[in-house]
């Protein structure tokens, strides 16, 4: 379910409406909105927040606009007040030079930054197997 259609739930459910009233007014089953107001206890969950020192979406749109015009990390970096690796760690995040674009890098940096995560250890089988054979 798509963060808007999720938000326009819990609006509608913190007004006082059903889950069936619910259901048909964002057009899921009535078991998609039970599943996702059980998850969260009834209570909505609080908005997601940048942490802080991480690139904005405007930053994103200037490193692109940047890229198209051929200029260096160094200079990007320069413009945004920013260190040079880290122009370096998003472009490269996300693709490289010729493929990235702000509005994917957002998405990602939202996909990355969203918890809970997997523990390191069941997402790397050779880590496992080498500290259990420790």
């Amino acid at each position: 379910m798509p963060d808007e259609m999720k938000a326009d739930l819990w609006r509608r459910w913190k007004a006082g409406e059903s889950i069936s009233v619910i259901s048909r007014q964002i057009g899921k089953p009535p078991g998609s909105v039970f599943t996702v107001l059980k998850h969260h206890g009834g209570i909505a969950p609080e908005s997601r927040k940048a942490r802080a020192g991480s690139l904005t979406r405007n930053e994103r749109e200037e490193i692109s606009r940047g890229l198209c015009a051929g200029e260096s990390y160094r200079t990007i970096a320069g413009l945004l007040g920013r260190a040079v690796s880290t122009i370096s760690r998003e472009v490269n995040n996300n693709g490289g030079r010729d493929p990235y674009r702000a509005i994917a890098a957002q998405e990602q940096a939202l996909d990355r930054a969203r918890r809970p995560k997997q523990c390191l250890l069941s997402r790397e089988p050779a880590l496992r197997q080498t500290v259990l054979t420790c």
